[in-house]
């Protein structure tokens, strides 16, 4: 497993948080854009009220949707800025859904241990130990819960993002195609799906990568 300083990661999501929402498919700032991810949401979630673990959750704005949706998510991500961004986010919009500080990949008994969902964005990337990641958030659903994850694959297009020291030893580093995260869960779960997302509009802009959103039923 890759040795990455926590704190090290931590920083480098702190100096991102101010302009993170930039990204269309970040801040959901155009209504376009905005509606796209609601509607994606909506078919892929339970009927609301449900529990939603909402990980890596950045500055909230899936959250957001989930909380207007009926919904009770609970957000988590590493970086105290995206956190204090998030919760000021759910906050204006009259939200008082918990946003908590911790590893997304071992989420803090203070968010809960069970939910009807899972949900994490373009977070396995990320993780030294993503394999375990995934035992863990599908061991934190109820029965017949589901794992909601958005994920793609950018090495595709010949640039891996860039990160922190010692990042390149990471096993999914510049994103994982959908055929091995869903023979990674397929031991674990009762079904498992593939929905692509081609549609520009989810991005604001044309995508020439794999992305696509995996979801698997306990």
């Amino acid at each position: 497993m890759p040795d990455l300083n926590p704190q090290s990661i931590a920083s480098y999501w702190d100096a991102e948080a101010d302009t993170f929402d930039d990204e269309a498919d970040h801040g959901l700032r155009d209504l376009r854009v905005r509606a796209a991810w609601a509607g994606r949401l909506r078919s892929w979630m339970p009927r609301p009220p449900t529990d939603v673990l909402d990980l890596g959750c950045g500055t909230g704005s899936l959250t957001l949707l989930l909380a207007e949706q009926g919904h009770r998510p609970v957000g988590v991500d590493l970086s105290p800025r995206m956190a204090e961004a998030a919760r000021g986010k759910l906050a204006a919009a009259g939200f008082t859904a918990p946003v908590l500080t911790g590893d997304a990949s071992d989420p803090p008994a203070a968010a809960g241990t069970s939910f009807d969902v899972v949900l994490a964005r373009h977070l396995l990337w990320t993780l030294p130990a993503p394999e375990r990641a995934l035992r863990t958030w599908m061991s934190l659903l109820r029965p017949h819960g589901r794992l909601i994850l958005i994920e793609g694959n950018w090495q595709a297009s010949g640039d891996g993002p860039p990160y922190v020291p010692g990042a390149g030893s990471l096993p999914w580093l510049g994103g994982v195609s959908a055929e091995p995260l869903v023979e990674v869960l397929r031991p674990y779960a009762a079904s498992v799906g593939v929905e692509p997302l081609t549609d520009p509009v989810l991005w604001g802009k044309p995508i020439h990568d794999e992305r696509y959103a995996v979801i698997a039923h306990r």
